[in-house]
C-alpha cells in the first residue's frame, strides 16, 4: 500500500488541529490525573503538550470531572495554550454532555467506546447521543473500539455464528471481527444520523501487535475515515515501549495510521511525558516527522573501556532536550539536527562525518586527540578531560546551531 496515498484520507478538525487528509502525524496523550482536580490536571496536560503532544485526551468519568473541564480549557488558555482535548467517556457520557453543556463546548472532541454506551436499544439511542451534540457544536468524535470492552451480545452471536457454521475460527479471529463489525456498524449509524465524514475517527485497539496489525489492516481496507493507532495496554518499562514500536512501525510503514498515541503504563511516580517521546521518537526513526535533534552513539565495546564517550553522548542529549523549546521558537528546522557522539575510530570519524555536527572520541589505547566535523569537513580537534570536552563541544553545537538555522525564517 502507498504510503502517501492512504494517509490522503477524509481530514478531520480537532480544534486547530488536522488528522488524516494528507495531515502528518498527529501525537496524542492522556493524563492520568483525577480530573476533578483542575489544577494538577491542568499542569500534566501543559507538560504533555510541551514534550510534544498535539491532542490530550481526559477522562470524564462523572459530574465533577465534567464541570472540572470547561475550568481546565479557561486555564490552558491562560497559559497560552490552545492544544486540542478530547474527553473520554465510558458508560455515563451521553448523559454528562447533556447535563453539562458547558464541558460539551470546551471539549474539541469526544471519545465513544460503542461496548459500553448501553445494551439493547439504548445502545443505539445513547450512541446517537453523542453524534447529534458533535453535529450541533461542530465537535469531532473518535469511534473507540477496544478488544476488552466489546459489545456482549455481538461476541457471543459471533461465537455462535463461528459454532453453527462450523468456521473454524480461533477466539483471536472472532474478536477481531467483533471489532470491525463494531466500528464499521457505528460508522454507519454516526452518518445516518448527520455527522459528516470530516467529523469521525475510528480506533480498533487490541493489547497484542500481531493482532492489531492485522485488525487495523483489514480497517484500513473497509473505510476512508482516519484512524487512531496505538495499542491498548502496551505495558511497562521497556516492553511497552518494545511492543507498542513492533505494532506501530508496520502499520505506519505501510501507510496506516493518522493519529497515534503509545500507551505506556507509567511507573508508579514515573513520568506520564514519556510516551510522548517514545511516539515522537517512532515517527522519526520512520522518517515521517522530525520533533527533535538525534544524537548518534555507538553501542560500546572492548575498544571503548572509557565512559568518556557514554558521558558526552549524554550532555549532549540533555543539553538539546534543555534547549529545544527555545531553539523552536529561534531556529526554525532545528528539529532535523543531527549530532554524532562516537567512542572509537572504527566507525567515529564516518559517522562524525555523515551527522551535521560529530565528534570521533579516542577509544582505548587511541590517540589522546578528539577530530569534530561540521558537514563532512574536519574543522577542529578537541583535547582535555572529559569536562573540558564537554564544553568545548557544546559550544561547537551551540554556535553550529546559530549558523545553520538562525537564518531561516
Amino acid at each position: 500500500m502507498d504510503l502517501a496515498a492512504r494517509r490522503a484520507t477524509v481530514g478531520v478538525k480537532v480544534g486547530s488541529v488536522q488528522i488524516g487528509g494528507g495531515a502528518p502525524v498527529v501525537v496524542q496523550a492522556m493524563t492520568n490525573t483525577d480530573t476533578a482536580d483542575v489544577a494538577a490536571t491542568t499542569q500534566q496536560i501543559l507538560e504533555l503538550w510541551q514534550a510534544g503532544a498535539e491532542v490530550v485526551r481526559i477522562t470524564v468519568n462523572n459530574e465533577q470531572a465534567a464541570q472540572a473541564v470547561p475550568e481546565i480549557r479557561a486555564r490552558l488558555y491562560d497559559a497560552g495554550c490552545s492544544v486540542p482535548l478530547v474527553g473520554d467517556f465510558h458508560f455515563n457520557g451521553h448523559l454528562l454532555l447533556t447535563r453539562f453543556p458547558s464541558c460539551a463546548q470546551a471539549l474539541d472532541k469526544f471519545r465513544i467506546n460503542p461496548g459500553n454506551v448501553g445494551r439493547g436499544q439504548k445502545k443505539d439511542e445513547n450512541f446517537l447521543t453523542f453524534c447529534r451534540l458533535a453535529k450541533d457544536l461542530g465537535k469531532a468524535i473518535r469511534i473507540g473500539v477496544n478488544a476488552g470492552s466489546l459489545d456482549p451480545e455481538l461476541v457471543m452471536a459471533k461465537m455462535q455464528e463461528n459454532t453453527e457454521k462450523n468456521l473454524g475460527l480461533s477466539s483471536e479471529e472472532i474478536i477481531s471481527q467483533c471489532m470491525l463489525t463494531s466500528a464499521l456498524t457505528s460508522l454507519e449509524l454516526a452518518l445516518a444520523s448527520g455527522l459528516g465524514e470530516d467529523r469521525i475517527v475510528i480506533s480498533c485497539k487490541i493489547s497484542r501487535p500481531t493482532e492489531l496489525i492485522r485488525v487495523y489492516r483489514q480497517l484500513a481496507a473497509s473505510t476512508r475515515q482516519p484512524l487512531h493507532l496505538g495499542l491498548t495496554e502496551a505495558g511497562m518499562g521497556r516492553r511497552g515501549v518494545v511492543w507498542s514500536t513492533a505494532a506501530m512501525a508496520v502499520l505506519l510503514a505501510e501507510g496506516i495510521g493518522d493519529t497515534i498515541r503509545v500507551s505506556l503504563t507509567p511507573s508508579p511516580g514515573g513520568d506520564r511525558r514519556e510516551e510522548v517521546w517514545v511516539a515522537c521518537e517512532i515517527l522519526q526513526a520512520l522518517g515521517i516527522r522530525s520533533f527533535a535533534p538525534t544524537v548518534t552513539a555507538c553501542p560500546g565495546c572492548g575498544r571503548t573501556t572509557s565512559t568518556t564517550f557514554q558521558e558526552l553522548a549524554q550532555r549532549v542529549e540533555d543539553h538539546l532536550r534543555q534547549h529545544l523549546p527555545s531553539w523552536r521558537q529561534r531556529y526554525p528546522g532545528v528539529e532535523d539536527l543531527k549530532v554524532a557522539v562516537m567512542g572509537c575510530v572504527v566507525n567515529g570519524p564516518g559517522e562524525s562525518k555523515a551527522a551535521h555536527i560529530g565528534i570521533s572520541l579516542p577509544g582505548t589505547g587511541e590517540a589522546p586527540a578528539c577530530p569534530v566535523y561540521m558537514d563532512g569537513t574536519h574543522v577542529t580537534t578537541l583535547k582535555g578531560n572529559a569536562e573540558e570536552l564537554a564544553r568545548q563541544f557544546l559550544a561547537l553545537v551551540d554556535a553550529y546551531v546559530e549558523r545553520r538555522y538562525g537564518n531561516v525564517r
